[in-house]
């Protein structure tokens, strides 16, 4: 709290130092995602498609990455972008199995910025990048993409990217991550992975990286409190999201947003992978971030956590903000020391 005389509720909000081409995309994507949001519940999805700059896949090398589009399941448009990094390497390459945020119901793999994201992972690390279009809310509620995470790794389990990585790829040294509801997503996945037993030929789960993953809860944290204003995951942006992807009347303590919760329904599997969050000193859910390392901490699993004070939320996502290659340089000494 920036003044300990007063409450949360009035400590003065402290605008992050932003270069000046964030401050105007993040205002942007905080108007255009508010224009989205219907107050019926629904999202103008015609809308979304004439905004959302996309990116087609490019089997050409382009800094070092060439990617291809696999599909898992036509009928629910479940598909992933592999990046494939091309340069010479002297031994196979750990698979990141990443999932995008965007509160659930925004954004795919194709989206310009997370493609250009992955393109950096992809070839910072280096690792083989398998970014994944899960169903979006509020059109497909949980546990869709929970469904859809375990899905695609059954896919690589059968063999489904061998055709196109099978030199290039390490399948038993793999990773999930994502960001915001892409690391909700990643952990849920894990869990789903961990409960299923030795049941996997190929893919073995040797970590998950969780950049500011979007948890909830009914109680306002302090930082949910101090930063309602900040940008891009405002309070009442948050709760909207919330309400388009739980289950019909369930309310912010589920499991899915909370997961170490009033209402968790058990304790995690013994083969819960190792984590590592990453967590923004700008970012209103940095609370609930750290309450989630302690969690795993409590529950005896071992867990990193790597913060940045001046990080927004989705900070990496901008190439001008210079935590971003420091995040990515730490995600790859946590895979590096895991593999």
């Amino acid at each position: 709290m920036a003044d300990g005389s007063r409450s949360p509720a009035t400590a003065k909000y402290r605008k992050p130092k932003l270069p000046l081409k964030v401050r105007l995309s993040v205002s942007l994507i905080s108007a255009i995602t508010d224009a989205m949001c219907r107050s019926d519940g629904t999202i103008n999805r015609r809308l979304i498609s004439f905004l959302n700059l996309r990116a087609p896949p490019n089997p050409t090398t382009v800094r070092g990455v060439r990617t291809i589009d696999l599909t898992v399941d036509p009928s629910r448009k479940l598909w992933f972008r592999l990046f494939l990094p091309v340069d010479g390497r002297p031994q196979r390459l750990p698979l990141i199995v990443f999932f995008h945020g965007g509160g659930f119901a925004y954004l795919s793999p194709d989206t310009r910025a997370y493609d250009l994201a992955c393109r950096r992972i992809a070839r910072k690390i280096p690792a083989v990048v398998a970014s994944v279009n899960y169903r979006l809310a509020p059109e497909h509620r949980y546990p869709a993409p929970y469904e859809d995470g375990i899905d695609v790794l059954r896919f690589v389990d059968s063999g489904g990217i061998d055709a196109v990585a099978g030199d290039l790829v390490d399948t038993s040294s793999c990773f999930l991550a994502g960001d915001s509801a892409g690391a909700n997503i990643a952990h849920h996945v894990a869990c789903r992975w961990a409960a299923a037993g030795g049941g996997w030929s190929k893919v073995n789960l040797s970590g998950i990286v969780l950049i500011q993953p979007y948890f909830g809860g009914e109680e306002r944290t302090e930082s949910e409190i101090r930063l309602n204003r900040a940008p891009l995951v405002s309070t009442k942006r948050t709760d909207w999201l919330w309400r388009a992807f739980l289950p019909p009347g369930a309310d912010r303590d589920h499991e899915a947003a909370n997961v170490f919760g009033p209402r968790a329904t058990g304790e995690l599997e013994e083969g819960f992978p190792p984590a590592m969050v990453v967590v923004g000193g700008q970012d209103p859910l940095q609370d609930r971030q750290r309450s989630y390392f302690e969690g795993l901490k409590a529950r005896g699993r071992e867990v990193r956590l790597v913060e940045f004070p001046e990080a927004i939320h989705a900070f990496y996502v901008f190439p001008d903000i210079a935590d971003g290659d420091r995040m990515i340089e730490e995600m790859g000494s946590f895979i590096g020391s895991h593999r």
